[in-house]
Formats: C-alpha cells, structure tokens, sequence
C-alpha cells in the first residue's frame, strides 16, 4: 500500500530552487523562534534543535517508524515499486533488529576493506576518462558516476550499465510536487518497472552461481529460517542499496561546490594536509548535506517535545537544522574543516534507524576527493555560473545537475 507523502514544500515555503540549496536562514529562524512548531497545511509537527532531533529518531517507544503518512517518496505505486518483503527497515524494535541484522552483514568492516581497492580502481578509471581537459563538469563526469558504478560492482550487476542504473534511481527517489504529481508518479512507475525487469533475471541467475557479492549475500541469507524469494531481493535492493547512489553523489557534489563557492581556500588546504580530509567529510555532512530529515508517528500522547502531542500525529525531525544548533557546533553557520566534533552531526540518523550505508558514503568520499586532489593541483569557479540554472528537486533537497569548474593537473 502506497503511504500518504506530506508536501515539505509546503512546510518550507522555500521560493527558489537556489534557497533550498542554501536554507541556513530559514534553519536559523526555526532554531532560535520556532524549535518546535506545528504546521497546519500539512497537519505535521516540526523539530528542529538537537536534544529533540535525536529524542524523535531514536526514541521507539514514542515516535514510530510505522507510519501511514511520511515524507519520504521512495518507491512508485505500481506493483513493481512497492515494498513488498521480509526485510522492511521502517518497523520499530526488536522486529527491526531482526531485518536490519541480515542486511547488515553487506555492510561490515571486512566488506569495506574488500570494497576499497575496487573503488579506488573506479575512481582512477573516471579520472582518466576525464583525460588533458581543462574545464570539466565535475557532477556529470564525475560525483554522479562514482557511486552508480560502486553500488552497481557492489550489488553484482555489470557496472557498464551504470547510467540506466542512476536513472532508474533518480526517478525513484523523486519528491511529487502538488502541482505536477501524476507525471512524476509516472516518472517513478517506469523507473520500478525497468528496474524490476532489468534486475530480476540478474537475481535467479545468481542462485546458479553466486558470487562475492551484495545479492549473493542476501540469495544466502535467512529470516527466520526462511530465505528471500527472487521477488523480495529486488524489492530490497530497490529500496535501501539505491539510496547509496542517491546521497553519496550528492554529498560529493555539494562538496565540490563548497570548495568553489563556500570557501575557495579549503580545498588546496587539504591538498595540502590530507589529514584534514576525513573531518573535512564529516563538516561537508553537517554543513551541505542541507535536507537530511525523517519523519515518525507519534506511538502514544506524550509532551516529551514541551507540546502536547497525540498518538498518530506526525512528527518530522529536521536533521540538517539540527546540525546547525548553536548548543551542540560553535559557530554552526560557519564552515569549519577543523572543528572537534563535527561527527555529532545527524546527517545519518540516530538510534536503531542510523543508516547502514553511512560507513559506504565516507570512503567513497574520502578516497575520491582524495585520488581527484592527487590529479589536480587547483580548482577554480567557471565565470557565468549561475546556480538556479543547475539544480533539480531529488530526495535531499535540491541537488546540482552540473558543476562546470577549471582545473589544473598536479606535475
């Protein structure tokens, strides 16, 4: 059953494509007048500071993943793109435990050492591919290609066939606006069935002859001493592996843009001390990674939030403002590279939902910004950019389309 999507347009009432991308001001006015607010066009209510971010997300036994309203439009509502499966993330403990145990064997420590030199191999391809050129679109030639190709390798299916992959992906994860939801909806119904077509023969022939890889780890797998049916594995790999093209390639473009246009100084200053690069990630995620946020359903009345809430009110915990509350970051509306505890950020979750993919997104980030460094020496703006003509709605916000920047090889 496809759940009722709660317009966030119509809790931000952000005018332009290019506010969205930037909305520190709207963060701003909502940490320090309206910490908590309800908003009657959507029938929700909104959080924003820290302490009650992280109480909403990981507090179970009052705000529920089980939710028939949210804002989260993932999926279609045809049969292919629904969530039909054993493995459901959105149940609350200790179910929840049972199905997140079984997906995270994919995501172990010794699955990323695995993992590493293989994105390494993809990162050096992309960089030559790119070949003498001066000025190059860092997004199209780069931050979207990196991880179609690693979630593709990762899954098991041919990495040559990546574009389809980020297509299929993109519509997908599309927000529906009001104004044009029918179309988008189509959009998504397309994408979950080529997806399901593309993918399902790949999955029965692994069952001849797995391999080491993410659907062969779940053709193996049990819940409950039952396995996964063919049906159910492309359904979970729809759903929770096609997030890692989604977020990772927009955290690696928004970091590309901060270091043209946020501060053009960080980027030859990690260059040049690449300790500075893992919490230079980490500060991209709480700084630019600028509408991370998940709802819940309010499991019984309480006032744990200082308003009276009932039982089937829907709460949405705003991660990326609570990244910005001065009472956990100083300074928070300022990008600092160097900050101490910029990992407190939310960007991820918290609680028994914190992603799984979280470990996947900061080394392919750190190990592409880091090989991207070791080719250019220096990176500068291309004159004329104008960002609202680069942008496009996605599941995180705006997100850039392309980012033309000039670029200098190392000697």
């Amino acid at each position: 059953m496809q759940k009722e999507i709660i317009s966030l347009a119509e809790i931000t009432g952000f005018q332009t494509p290019s506010e969205e991308f930037n909305p520190y001001e709207w963060y701003k006015n909502k940490l320090r007048n309206e910490p908590v607010s309800y908003n009657e066009a959507t029938d929700t209510w909104n959080v924003f500071r820290y302490e009650d971010v992280r109480r909403v997300l990981s507090d179970y036994d009052y705000f529920s993943s089980v939710r028939p309203r949210t804002t989260i439009s993932v999926g279609a509502d045809n049969e292919e793109g629904q969530r039909m499966s054993k493995v459901d993330l959105s149940l609350d403990p200790p179910e929840h435990q049972k199905n997140r145990a079984l997906l995270a064997k994919a995501f172990t420590p010794r699955s990323l050492k695995l993992w590493e030199p293989r994105i390494h191999e993809v990162v050096r391809q992309l960089l030559d591919g790119i070949g003498d050129a001066l000025e190059i679109d860092v997004v199209q030639d780069f931050t979207n290609a990196l991880p179609a190709i690693v979630i593709a390798d990762l899954l098991g299916v041919p990495s040559g066939d990546r574009l389809l992959f980020k297509e299929w992906v993109d519509h997908l994860f599309l927000p529906i606006p009001k104004e044009r939801a029918e179309d988008v909806q189509e959009l998504k119904r397309q994408a979950a069935k080529q997806y399901y077509n593309y993918l399902y023969p790949i999955i029965v022939g692994k069952r001849s002859a797995p391999a080491e890889d993410i659907i062969s780890d779940l053709i193996r797998a049990e819940v409950d001493g039952e396995r996964l049916s063919d049906d159910e594995i492309v359904r979970t790999t729809m759903f929770i592996l096609g997030a890692g093209v989604e977020t990772t390639s927009h955290l690696l473009a928004c970091t590309f843009y901060s270091f043209l246009y946020d501060d053009d100084r960080i980027y030859g200053e990690v260059r040049a001390d690449r300790e500075l690069l893992p919490n230079t990630v980490e500060e991209m995620l709480r700084y630019r990674f600028h509408i991370a946020k998940m709802d819940r359903t309010v499991k019984q009345d309480n006032d744990l939030l200082g308003v009276d809430l009932k039982k089937g009110d829907v709460v949405v915990a705003w991660m990326s403002a609570a990244n910005m509350d001065e009472a956990m970051f100083e300074d928070p509306f300022t990008l600092n590279i160097r900050r101490p505890n910029n990992k407190k950020h939310l960007t991820f979750g918290n609680g028994p939902h914190f992603c799984l993919g979280a470990p996947l997104a900061r080394l392919e980030a750190n190990i592409g910004i880091g090989l991207f460094m070791d080719r250019y020496s220096r990176i500068e703006p291309v004159p004329g950019f104008r960002l609202e003509d680069h942008l496009t709605p996605s599941a995180a916000g705006q997100t850039l389309t392309s980012l033309p920047m000039r670029v200098t090889a190392s000697r």
